[in-house]
């Protein structure tokens, strides 16, 4: 038998291999640890068999797609867990939180009826004790002890459907029937079986570091940080944002778009327009509510300070509370955050020696502070400019002087740090952490990532108005993200109100814009597996119709990514 040749990036070297041969034996033969592999730039799992030549680079915890092969087989360890343990309950695992994911358990329902899955979620969310929470924990690693290989197998659909129904996921089961494809992708883990939409690791011995507490009625299940050293991280109840998370999934629920099944049913039959009005009262709601708060405390709030990670729509939030602060008789004003940045010459420096924009030492935050004070004193200020082409910041007569009903507003990524506006007095400021906190799921357990969800939302809108491709979006979007572990993240329970900027109808909406961005990267490009990626979770997503998308409001928070806002930005 003629041997194959493997070229290995992580070693630099050649392996001839017989026909056949799968990651894992050229991963021991290379004498490297990986979780799962590229192969000619797709992410494959270890078992996958070689037959010809390709390129394959081995994939760890530090990249992004290791990390998320972990998290998925771990979603699958603790799913096998689940099932062993409560054969009658359902495994929910809903949306993202600061430790982990958080997961309830429900009665497992006995037929597919939207209207009653959606009363069996509300109403049978078993209360779990420490005790079941430890009993779960130990059944997991029971599992990882016994090293059951994770092998994954081409069905057809309609085997598919069958083996979900049995296991009583029904949801998943009527996602696989109209996907329109022959064969599905399904992994084993011993005789369970469960999709989870990308690889999964070589077995169970590699889920080796997670942790499982309770957090509300159900649990947060904790996987390795994001970030270097990747540890577990410590256990911290965000309740503010716990709850922003509930209320959205509470809402869908309610008026009965779940998950990705109903939403694309809604799609399908005709309602989409419906949808969009429902969800844009919703948020029409929540920016008065927060304009509200603010004006409860109007005698003493002089400051709004706005923050939230990438492609949030915190200008369209900014702008639209601020149209509702006048509509209560205060009058806004934006004060820039980007002015008060030190010289360029006086900004800190990374580890790899270049400016670092994001720190907060980037920021002149004794000036920032004076002048804040002074207007809350009633003082004329002389606003700086800051000069991006020449990197200093200039004064230019830039005059503000605060009137009795005026307000400042101002946004940033470090606008809920303490240490941002330390000497401003804590009952002159409001706290807002925007975020697209998104509650909908693929199915039963398979939620949907909030960072994706921003993600097209930046690839749509760089691309529109910033000149920026999909390929340049998904290569720096690590760097964005570790950027907002850093700064945004640990502040978020500091805001005094969280506005959830997700819209149920935005997927279905991104993907008439995405899609194409998506294909048009090539093959040999380092962001062509995320593209791939992207796709595949877009493929199972019904497009809301052109047509349809002229019922998104002007001054809608989507129109700052698809374009036709009326707002100025």
């Amino acid at each position: 038998m003629e041997k194959i040749r493997i070229y290995c990036k992580n070693t630099q070297k050649f392996y001839k291999v017989n026909p056949g041969t799968s990651l894992e034996e050229l991963r021991k033969e290379a004498g490297v640890t990986a979780l799962a592999a590229h192969v000619d730039n797709q992410l494959k799992e270890l078992g996958y068999p070689l037959y010809m030549e390709h390129t394959v680079e081995f994939l760890d915890y530090t990249h992004s797609d290791g990390r998320r092969c972990y998290k998925r087989s771990l979603f699958f360890l603790l799913q096998k867990a689940i099932k062993e343990l409560y054969p009658n309950k359902q495994l929910i695992l809903d949306y993202t939180l600061p430790n982990g994911n958080y997961g309830e358990l429900v009665d497992a329902p006995v037929s597919y009826n939207p209207d009653d899955s959606i009363k069996l979620r509300m109403e049978t969310v078993t209360s779990l004790t420490e005790e079941e929470i430890a009993k779960i924990k130990q059944k997991m690693l029971e599992l990882v002890e016994a090293d059951i290989p994770i092998v994954k197998k081409k069905l057809l659909c309609e085997e598919a459907v069958t083996i979900f129904t049995a296991n009583r996921q029904f949801n998943k089961a009527n996602l696989i029937k109209n996907l329109g494809m022959f064969f599905v992708s399904v992994y084993f883990m011993g005789d369970y079986a469960d999709t989870f939409y990308g690889p999964m690791v070589y077995s169970t011995k590699e889920i080796k570091k997670f942790n499982i507490i309770k957090y509300n009625k159900g649990f947060c299940i904790q996987f390795p940080s994001y970030l270097p050293p990747y540890n577990l991280p410590s256990v911290k109840y965000q309740d503010k944002l716990s709850e922003v998370f509930k209320e959205m999934y509470n809402w869908c629920n309610i008026i009965g778009v779940k998950d990705i099944d109903s939403v694309n049913r809604s799609i399908s039959m005709g309602y989409g327009k419906n949808i969009i009005q429902v969800a844009e009262a919703l948020h029409e709601r929540k920016y008065a509510a927060i304009a509200d708060q603010i004006y409860k405390r109007k005698d003493d709030v002089k400051l709004v300070l706005l923050a939230g990670p990438s492609s949030s729509g915190k200008t369209t939030t900014s702008m639209r509370i601020a149209l509702q602060l006048k509509v209560l008789g205060l009058n806004p004003r934006v004060l820039a955050m980007d002015n008060y940045f030190v010289n360029r010459e006086d900004t800190p420096r990374d580890a790899d020696g270049n400016y670092d924009f994001e720190c907060l030492e980037a920021m002149d935050l004794k000036l920032l502070n004076e002048q804040l004070n002074q207007l809350f004193n009633g003082e004329e200020v002389d606003i700086p400019v800051f000069n991006f082409a020449e990197g200093k910041r200039e004064f230019k007569g830039n005059k503000m002087k605060m009137k009795p009903n005026d307000i400042l507003i101002m946004e940033g990524i470090h606008a809920l740090n303490p240490s941002l506006t330390a000497s401003i007095e804590s009952r002159r400021k409001f706290k807002i952490y925007a975020s697209a906190l998104t509650s909908l799921s693929i199915d039963e357990n398979n939620s949907i990532s909030t960072t994706d969800n921003r993600m097209l939302r930046r690839m749509v809108r760089d691309n529109n108005f910033r000149g920026t491709t999909a390929e340049q979006t998904i290569l720096r979007w690590g760097s964005v993200h570790s950027g907002e572990y850093k700064n945004i993240f640990p502040y978020q329970e500091n805001a005094d109100a969280m506005f959830n900027s997700s819209l149920i109808y935005e997927l279905p909406l991104l993907k008439h814009y995405a899609e194409p961005l998506l294909r048009r990267i090539h093959p040999t490009s380092p962001a062509y597996s995320e593209s791939l990626r992207l796709l595949k979770f877009l493929s199972y997503i019904v497009e809301m119709d052109p047509s349809e998308h002229n019922a998104v409001p002007p001054t809608s928070v989507m129109r700052e990514f698809i374009g036709g806002s009326t707002l100025e930005y």
